[in-house]
């Protein structure tokens, strides 16, 4: 199965808590005013946070294993 990698660009990111909310594993959060992965391991690759970001400051890739 493909793993999901979660990159954020925080240069771009304005912590708008989007991507927070409508994470529905609680893999995201918030540190110092910017997106951050909480616990990738949770991430399914649902692509909700990258979809929605109005930065554009998420991306979601998959790895084959």
């Amino acid at each position: 199965m493909a793993k999901a990698v979660i990159e954020i660009n925080a240069e771009c990111c304005k912590g708008c808590y989007i991507c927070v909310e409508l994470c529905p594993t609680g893999a995201l959060e918030i540190k110092d005013f910017k997106a951050a992965v909480k616990d990738a391991e949770l991430c399914t690759g649902c692509m909700s946070c990258e979809l929605r970001c109005p930065d554009f400051a998420i991306i979601i890739t998959r790895n084959a294993k």
